[in-house]
């Protein structure tokens, strides 16, 4: 049997990962990363890590393994929070636990396993690997995880073949109660824990409030635009650039309805935090422009800004986790599409072209923005993402 590495994160899902590499006869060691020390962004008072630490100490000791706690607060300031900042400060929105996984869990992370005799890595994504032989070599395969509510394998799109050649995913054939079953049985303190919605591995902090306290506040103008302008018309006959091209606005283009303090915080789609009433329909941001600070929004959840029926990714922000299925230039191919954690797979296109790889959608999707990852499948197989432009 191995020798496991698991990133006990204080939540059900690591602790379970544990006990059924336990079952299965390796030997196994919890790691817990504190990935921040900064504790001005916590809420209510609360410490974002150090409850964590405690309860994934806690199951190690249930389960009787050792646990160590591994400081990575400053890679991960580095790597995740310096890059996300500066990728929200110029507009786009980034997925910070789409990075933690390639940038820490399955790099640094890893490479400290490895350092401690570790034969693999195991964390408790909702997914599962699949490693197969093809023309004599090793192939991995990333699959969604068999609980199509908690599947997670799109937060680990950007992994290669080197690190899912170390990576183990014990609880990606279960279902999520399952799993707080099995919790529940070895009496584990974190068998009614509920899951985290803050940053990777920080602890309990919300992207919102985090993000004010790191970028400071600056007032500048919403703009509504009316559904009926010319430029958001769909015009036949427009090239497939045309198509994937990002909409830009200027405040001609509509009215000012309110001011808001800094285009930074928002992305398209959102509709919270806007603090503006009066419009039949619900308004939700179309666009931002950081650069005159200026947010555009729209009425309704239809409203044609808000689709788009086709999104480029440059070559250099391509990334595929079967190299051997990637798409050359001229080629084009039909797979599954999502563009975020969670959003049902839509039938897509790709084509390569010289300028990047577009994505075609049978339908147009709604919010699509800069920075997100857009990852395809093929059947259940994840097979490679990258960073919409």
């Amino acid at each position: 049997m191995a020798r496991v590495v698991v990133g006990l994160s204080g939540g059900v899902d690591s602790s379970v990962t544990a006990h059924l590499l336990q079952e299965q006869g390796h030997e196994v060691i919890g790691l817990f990363m504190r990935n921040w020390k900064d504790e001005t962004v916590t809420l209510h008072d609360e410490c974002p890590w150090v409850e964590d630490s405690n309860d994934a100490m806690m199951v190690a000791e249930s389960l009787g393994i050792p646990f160590q706690v591994l400081d990575l607060s400053d890679d991960y300031k580095e790597r995740i929070v310096d890059y996300m900042f500066a990728e929200y400060k110029a507009g786009r929105t980034p997925n910070p636990d789409v990075l933690c996984n390639r940038e820490i869990k399955f790099d640094i992370f890893l490479d400290a396993a490895l350092k401690l005799g570790a034969d693999f890595v195991a964390t408790g994504h909702y997914c599962r690997k699949e490693t197969i032989v093809k023309d004599g070599k090793e192939i991995h395969r990333l699959l969604a995880g068999k609980d199509g509510n908690k599947d997670q394998s799109y937060f680990l799109c950007q992994l290669n073949q080197a690190q899912l050649a170390k990576a183990m995913f014990p609880i990606g054939d279960l279902l999520k109660p399952e799993v707080r079953e099995i919790a529940k049985k070895l009496d584990l303190v974190t068998a009614e824990k509920k899951d985290s919605q803050g940053l990777c591995f920080i602890g309990k902090v919300r992207l919102p409030d985090f993000l004010q306290q790191q970028l400071k506040p600056k007032v500048g103008e919403i703009v509504e635009i009316p559904e009926n302008l010319e430029k958001l018309k769909g015009h036949d006959g427009a090239s497939l650039e045309e198509v994937a091209a990002e909409m830009f606005y200027s405040p001609e283009d509509g009215k000012v309805v309110g001011e808001h303090r800094g285009a930074h915080y928002f992305t398209v789609g959102q509709r919270k935090g806007l603090m503006v009433g009066g419009s039949p329909k619900p308004l939700f941001v179309i666009s931002t422009d950081v650069n005159t600070n200026t947010i555009y929004v729209g009425q309704g959840d239809t409203h044609p800004g808000l689709m788009r029926a086709a999104l480029l990714i440059k070559h250099d922000e391509m990334h595929w986790v079967r190299e051997d299925l990637k798409l050359e230039i001229g080629e084009e191919r039909e797979f599954d599409v999502r563009i975020r954690y969670r959003q049902p797979l839509q039938k897509g296109k790709l084509i390569s072209k010289e300028e990047g790889v577009y994505i075609l959608f049978e339908e147009a999707q709604r919010a699509v923005a800069p920075g997100q990852f857009a990852a395809w499948y093929e059947n259940e197989e994840l097979i490679g993402s990258g960073v919409i432009s």
